[in-house]
Order: structure tokens, then sequence, then C-alpha cells
């Protein structure tokens, strides 16, 4: 008989991702989840895989933190957890602690799962520091698990804790190692299916397949660059549950499963693969996040027997836990928690965190570094900063259930404890003006290679008075557009003591700084080590301040559209958002109002613009009044929440308009030319100035009610047409303004006559002939004169002064004799003709 195909296997890989140590009163619940579906898959969990993705620990919850994890090594343990990918938070405590702690040595392992990282080596070698695949048997079948962690874990965990480290590209390693156990090599490995396990993953669970390849390069490399011989993706370390199935590279047709499960136990992901056991091709899969279960633990215990050895495991981290724990450290008034993605529902494990907005809890904790740091023997703070993934849980107002009426409100040490729990130390660095803006534009990330990583934007917490403004559509490097500190401007050149976090600053070392890719750490100088450690300080402020509350104003605003040049008059239309945080309990602003100031506290404001806030955006249209003329500030001002932004602006004064007239003047006349000033609102007052093309001014004059006539000189232009700047000086109210007029000024008009110079002339005998000229304005006449008689010259001379005696020749006969005397003219009199006598005897 012909051999029969062996019937297909489907196996059952169950996920998780993300757990960071979250032992409480849920942890049952999630290894109930586990135990469900592993004996749900028809063969009594032998077909079922369970496979992490890392970020087990780190930023744990309190009871396990408290006992540096081993908590939730020992659940894992107890679940038999056979393999997880590492993530960064298993760094958090360093290299060495992860090795010789958490993993523990051969024959004493501690964590007795397998630890894989097949892009982490040894600096400058190709030697991976953990294992990069396990072989697993489940359903008959050998499972490959390889294993890769983010490459931006040296800017996600304190730089010095993985000295002599290399992180690689994941994507590489898993297509590397997929290769390797499926080239037909006994000798270095085998697997009839390989699944790649990725701590590292898409942006938003909120968002398609498409959507997040489109806006996540990261994620986009591991959906379309993964090698077509992995037959499913895990993935984690952005917290978001999604389950996907994606197209198979060089594959048309066939797609592959990929899943995330969110955090801190919320699900479990699920995927079914069935395989040809003949050829090990992969037939068909599903993929799923399946919630945790909400079944009571009772019941649960006695469908699980073996879930008591986890139930006792966190009872006894619990008890421990609460020794501490529940000593009461603080109080506050309303939930302060970091942003939600969601604010129509409350804050929750799966509902928190949103890391690209800043948060009331940023504040809070910013301003308890601030307030800490601020003694000079502490570093002498200034500012201080926090990143958003250094906080791991939420202040909540409300302690529910509880028998205790007095349990609303206080803040428990594991509360406080949860809100930091990677126990940094607090330090202090010199950084100028520049270097600030440089920290605020790093918000909008790049790793040391340039990439953009899978969180594109961190948003700082930043202490109370530290503010500024953006424009998320200039290009990048460029976006923060004005910083104010305590109500003044950065300054550049200044040099700022900054108070955070040992995980930004580093140790003093400037190779040891730069968490999350806030590079700029790196450059900062005077390096001061409080000696204190992050949470002992936070508690200590929380003591010290009773009680806290939620601080709603954000400190970073969004303005698009201003001149900070202004002029008064003028309305400028300016586009203002990003008002609103999305912590618990944040109003949603409805109203933004504008007003300037002189000062940056708001003395004296005056309201220049007002507008309605819809979806956290107004257009908001500024006027300045005459007022405001000068240095001042601009604070836009959102209601109910009290954000501002505070904006240096210069207000010009408006530029006045100038017109001027003026007629045709004859030289030795004054001229006189006609200004009108204006400008809107106001009337000018102040000084007019008329100069000629050279400069040289030819008069001036006063204006009332905004008009003046500037009398020139007789004499101040020579005959012809001139170009004249009319100029108004501006004044406390209107800027400067001019114009240009042309003046025609004509020669001087003139007169002339003569007689001769004795009464009585004889026949056929010379004489003499006194002639005399006149000009306009008294004008010196001067030049050629002739004298003509009967059309014809009997004499010519020359005028000095407006006079001449001229000779003229004899008459032939007796009588009157009637002259016409000319003259010709000069530059500036025009010439003239005049009678003249003579009586001949």
């Amino acid at each position: 008989m012909p051999a029969q195909a062996a019937d297909p296997v489907t196996l059952n890989i169950l996920t998780v991702n993300d757990f960071h140590g979250y032992i409480d009163n849920t942890t049952l619940k999630f290894a109930g989840t586990i135990e469900q579906l592993r004996q749900a898959d028809g063969a009594s969990g032998a077909n079922t895989l369970l496979v992490g993705a890392g970020d087990f620990i780190g930023a744990s919850q309190f009871a396990s933190s408290v006992a540096e994890d081993q908590p939730t090594i020992d659940v894992f343990n107890a679940l038999g957890l056979p393999v997880s990918a590492v993530g960064n938070h298993e760094f958090d405590k360093g290299w060495p602690d992860l090795r010789d702690r958490v993993i523990g040595p051969d024959g004493a392992r501690n964590a007795k799962w397998d630890y894989l990282a097949a892009n982490v080596y040894a600096e400058g070698t190709e030697t991976p520091i953990l294992p990069e695949y396990g072989l697993y048997e489940a359903g008959g079948l050998t499972i490959g698990v390889v294993g890769v962690v983010t490459q931006e874990t040296p800017t996600l965990v304190s730089p010095g804790g993985v000295v002599g480290l290399t992180f690689g590209d994941p994507v590489e390693a898993v297509n590397r190692v997929a290769g390797q156990l499926t080239d037909g090599d006994d000798a270095n490995g085998e697997a009839d299916v390989v699944v790649a396990s990725y701590h590292e993953g898409a942006g938003s669970g909120a968002l398609t397949l498409d959507e997040n390849v489109a806006t996540s390069p990261v994620f986009a490399h591991i959906v379309n660059d993964t090698s077509a011989k992995v037959a499913a993706i895990i993935n984690g370390h952005t917290h978001q549950a999604y389950a996907y199935n994606a197209p198979v590279p060089g594959d048309p047709g066939r797609t592959r499963p990929i899943v995330q499960t969110g955090n801190y136990g919320t699900n479990v992901g699920q995927i079914t693969l069935t395989v040809d056991r003949d050829t090990n091709v992969v037939q068909s899969s599903t993929v799923r996040t399946v919630p945790r279960v909400a079944t009571d633990d009772a019941v649960l215990l006695q469908q699980y027997p073996s879930l008591q050895a986890v139930q006792d495991i966190v009872t006894d981290a619990l008890a421990y836990a609460a020794v501490i724990g529940n000593q009461p450290v603080g109080t506050l008034t309303a939930d302060v928690t970091t942003a939600i993605p969601d604010r129509s529902q409350p804050v929750s494990s799966t509902n928190r965190d949103d890391r690209a907005k800043e948060s009331t809890l940023g504040t809070l904790v910013a301003d308890a570094v601030l307030a800490t740091l601020a003694p000079p023997e502490l570093g002498g703070a200034q500012i201080a900063v926090v990143n958003p993934g250094g906080l791991r849980n939420e202040l909540l107002y409300a302690k529910t259930p509880t028998n205790d009426a007095d349990a609303d409100g206080r803040i428990l040490y594991s509360e406080a404890n949860s809100i930091l729990p990677f126990v940094n130390n607090l330090a202090t660095v010199d950084m100028t003006g520049a270097q600030l803006k440089t920290l605020l534009e790093q918000q909008w990330q790049r790793d040391a290679a340039g990439n953009v990583p899978s969180r594109s934007y961190l948003a700082l917490g930043t202490s109370s008075g530290f503010g500024y403004t953006f424009d998320p559509a200039l290009p990048e490097g460029s976006r923060v557009t004005g910083i104010m500190l305590n109500g003044t401007p950065v300054d550049p050149a200044a040099t700022y003591r900054v108070g955070t976090f040992t995980f930004l600053t580093g140790t003093g070392n400037p190779a040891s700084a730069g968490g999350d890719n806030f590079h700029v750490f790196r450059q900062a100088t005077n390096f001061k080590d409080s000696g204190l450690i992050d949470r002992d300080a936070w508690i200590a402020y929380l003591q010290a301040h009773q009680p806290v509350s939620p601080d709603f104003r954000k400190h970073s605003v969004s303005v698009t559209g201003l001149d900070p040049a202004a002029v008064v008059g003028a309305t400028q239309s300016v586009a203002v958002g990003s008002f609103d945080l999305t912590s618990a309990g944040a109003p949603a602003n409805t109203s933004v109002t504008a007003t300037f100031s002189k000062t940056s506290d708001g003395a004296g404001a005056v309201q220049v613009g007002t507008a309605a806030v819809e979806a956290d955006s107004a257009t908001v249209d500024v006027t300045f009044p005459a007022s405001a003329v000068g240095a001042g500030f601009l604070t836009f001002t959102a209601q109910p929440s009290g954000t501002t932004a505070v904006i240096p602006v210069t207000v010009a004064a408006p530029a006045a308009t100038v017109t001027a007239t003026a007629k045709a003047v004859e030289y030795g006349t004054a001229g006189k030319i006609a200004v009108t000033v204006a400008s809107p609102g106001t009337t000018p007052a102040g000084t007019v100035t008329v100069a000629d093309a050279a400069g040289t001014v030819l008069g001036t004059a006063n204006l009332s009610n905004g008009k003046a006539t500037v009398t020139l000189g007789r004499t101040a232009l020579a005959p012809g047409t001139h170009s004249l700047t009319v100029s108004y000086g501006g004044s406390a109210a209107v800027g400067a303004g001019s114009t240009t007029i042309d003046l025609v000024v004509n020669k001087a008009s003139s007169s002339i006559g003569g007689l001769s110079t004795t009464l009585l002339v004889a026949k056929g005998k010379a004489s003499k002939v006194a002639v005399l000229a006149i000009a306009n304005g008294g004008v010196p006449v001067e030049g050629a004169v002739s004298i003509s008689y009967d059309g014809k010259v009997i004499g010519t001379g020359t005028l000095k002064n407006g006079s001449a005696s001229i000779a003229i020749a004899p008459f032939t006969s007796r009588g009157i004799k009637v002259l016409s005397i000319s003259f010709d003219g000069s530059a500036t009199v025009a010439g003239s003709k005049g009678p003249g006598l003579v009586l001949v005897l």
C-alpha cells in the first residue's frame, strides 16, 4: 500500500510580553488564562509552547520590585516558561546583574527559562552574550525560537549598565539565525518551524497593520524584512495590544501572524499554526489576544491545581511587601496620573502611559526633583526634567475596594515606590540655553544612528515655571520657538543648572549619559551626583507637601503664524493649540485669551484677542493697541485649565502715511509744503522735515491735528524741478513715514528801465543811459543788457547789483527818443524788457 500522509499538527503558541513584575491580585488570573489556553489545545498541553517577548522584570509593581523581582521570576518558573527574548528592562540593573543573579550560573539557575538575545554581542565581536535561539518540542515538531531585543536598549537603560555590549539590528539577527536553523545542517541546529520573538513592536494597537507600517520605520522593518523562513512573529516593548495577519515578503498570497499583548499580564497572545508534518509547511494560522480571565481565584485553583504554586508565591510576596508598602507617606486631593490614551475611560493598566504627551504626574515628579536639588549643596537646580518612561504607575485618590474609610486620598509607600521603581540617583548638570533647546528638540526622537525609533516622540515632564512654545510644522531641529524660565526668556548663551535622573545625565562620564535618546546630555558639564535615590527623594517630597494635587496647566503650547515683530493696529491670525493635558481629571479647554503686558507677570495686561477652543486648537486674531508699542510679552491663556504660553514680542508703532502738496514758486519767494500725516486710530503728533536729494534739511514744522506747513527759504532751492523728501520722525504711538514730492522753482521775475545820465543830450554827441533792474524778492540782478532804438542796438553793457551805465551812439536828430532796454536773464532771474528815455537837443 502507498504511504499515507501524516495528519497535520496544530501548534498552540502562547505569548507574554512586558509583564513588568505585575505581582498583585490579578496575577493568579493571568496565570489561569495561560493554563486555560494550554489545556484547551486538545492535547493536554502537548502542542503548546509558551514564549515570552521580554521585560518580565524591571519597572515593576512594588510587591515584585521590593524583592528585586524574585517573585516574578518564581511565578514564571512555576508556569513552566521555557523561553523568552530578553527585554531592555532586564538590563535595568546592568548586564552583570542579569547574568549572575537573574539568570544565575549553570546548575543553579534562578530564571529557569532560556533568555535569548541574538543581536546582543560582546563589544568588538560578533559573539552573542546570550543564546541566539532555543529548540523546543511541541506536537511532535521542533520549534526554533529566535529572540532579539530593541536596538535602542543602550538609550533605554542606564548606559553604564551595558558597557562592553553592542546591540545590533534585530531583523538582521533573526534572519541570520532563521537561515541557520533551516539550512539542513544539524551541527548548527535545525527546526521544523521558526518563530521570532522581538522585544520591539508597533507604535499603536489602535492602528491597522498598514497604518503602523506607514508610521513606524522600526515596525515596518520587522514586517517587511523578516525572513519568509519565520512562521510567526511575537512582539513586545511598545506596550500595545494587537493581532495581525501580515503578508510574507517574497511569498505572495501567504500571511503570517504578528501579535503583542499590551502589558502587565492584561492579555495573553495566542497563535495557532497548522503544520504539514511531512513538509513542515504552515497550511493555516490564527492569531488573537485573549483578555485575562475574570474567574474567581478559588474556582481557578479548583480547575487548575498547579496554580497553587503561583498563588503561594503571590501571597508571600504581597505579605512581605505590605510590611513597608502599606505605610502612608502622603496625601493627595485627586488623581495624579500619566497621560491617558483614551480619556473616555478610567485610568487602568492598559489605559495609561501615553509617553507622547505631558502629564500631571510628570509635572509633579519634576517639581519634586527640582525641590530636592535646588539647595546649592545638592546641586542648585533651576530646572528639572523627567523622562516619561520613568513614570511607571499612577497616584489614584480612590482606594477601592477598602474597608478603611480614611484610605481615599492616602499615598502608600508601595504606591509612591511604583511611580519610580528604577532606583536611579538624582544629579545636576550645567546646560546652556542652546542645549536646553536641543533637549526639547530631541523629544522628536532620533536614535544614535539617526533613525526614528518606535516611539517617535517622548514628552518630557518639566518643572513648574519652565515653559516653551513650538511649531510642529517647522523643520526638525527648529520646532521649539521660545523657552521661558520663571518669566524670563532663556538665553541661548547663558548656563542653567538642570536636575534629573542619572538615567539621563549618566554618572559623570559622557558616554554613560543620554538615556531615551536625549543625546544632548552628553554635552552637559559640571556633573554633580546628589547621592540621593530618586524614590527616596520622591517619598520625602510627598511627606513634606501634603496634600499634593494635579496641576492641569501644560508647559508646552503650539503657536503658528505669530510675527514677534508686531505692529500696532495690524491683525495677525495666530494658530494656537496643544493646551490640554490628557491625565485623569484634566479638563478640555474651551476658550483662549491673548493679552499683552510690558512684564511677563501680566501686570497691566490688556486683552488683544480671544477665541473658542475646539478639539484642543484655536485661531486667535491678535491686534495690538497703541499702548503696546515697545518690548513686552504676549500671553495666551486657555481656560479652564489655566495653561499659558508667554512669548516675548516687540510691538512697533504703525507706520505713518505721509502726503504732501506744493505749488510752483518763484526763486526769491518762500516755498510752502503742505503736509498731512495719518495713522489708523490716532492723530499723529511730532515733527515733519523736508530735505533735498542730498539730504540737506530745508525746513521743519510741528504737526497740529496731523497737519503742518513747512516753509522753505526764499533762495533755498535754485530754479528748476526738485525732488524733495518729506519725513515724519514718528512718536510713541505712531511709526515713522515719508513721501517724496516734486517742487518747481521758477526764475525770479524782473523789471528794467533807464534814463539818460544827463537831462539833455546834444545832437550828434555820445551819451550814457543809467539802467536799473529789480527782481522778485530782492534777488540780485546781474547779466548782459542791450539798448535799442528804432530796432537797432545802440549800446550794450552788464548789470551789476541791478544797475549799469551804458554808452549809446549819438543821435542825428533832435527830440524825445524812446529806447528799448533788454535784460537777457541769469541763472536765477528771468529776462525782461523795459523803456528808456533820452531828450536830444
